[in-house]
């Protein structure tokens, strides 16, 4: 089963490529398929890639579902 993930862009690096938060894990992920992203941006994260920018309340009410059921650490390592 795949899951799309929202995370927070905390680094933007050239070749289209950021680096994202959730919940403390750090990822290096593309950032090709999204327009002007920038820092602090909630992305929707799939395989490596974000999809889409993501409101930031959405992004907090999804995030604490996620922690809620206990799946927000093991889904990126």
């Amino acid at each position: 089963m795949c899951l799309a993930l929202p995370a927070q862009v905390v680094e933007i690096r050239g070749n289209d490529l950021g680096v994202v938060d959730l919940g403390g894990v750090r990822k290096e992920v593309s950032l090709a398929l999204i327009d002007d992203v920038a820092v602090g941006d909630y992305v929707i994260i799939h395989v490596g890639y974000a999809l889409t920018k993501l409101d930031p309340e959405e992004a907090a009410k999804t995030l604490a579902l996620f922690e809620e059921m206990g799946t927000v650490e093991t889904q990126l390592q």
